[in-house]
């Protein structure tokens, strides 16, 4: 998680860096790892703002709105990792790092 990601964040509309204790939330920082919907996360890389990613944490359902070549050019772990994982239930989770 960047800084600039949670500022981005913010300014959108979603409010990740403050503490919401009624929710049991921390607030996310700098670096903390979190798991965004693929539609923000594309939102973020087209604004030039995209949080790097865990790709072997991220679900396949992703895809439906992210480009894999994308989140491999992301990737903390290894870029060249074959999938995203999770197929289970519905799902689009990217993992950020």
């Amino acid at each position: 998680m960047t800084a600039e990601f949670l500022e981005f964040s913010k300014s959108r509309g979603n409010d990740l860096s403050t503490p919401m204790p009624q929710f049991g939330f921390p607030g996310l920082r700098p670096g903390d790892r979190w798991c965004l919907c693929a539609p923000r996360w594309q939102a973020a890389l087209e604004a030039g703002q995209a949080p790097r990613v865990v790709l072997r944490a991220t679900h396949e359902g992703a895809l439906d709105y992210c480009a894999l070549a994308d989140l491999k050019r992301f990737a903390v772990d290894s870029p060249d990792a074959d999938a995203v994982v999770g197929r289970g239930e519905a799902g689009n989770g990217i993992a950020t790092a």
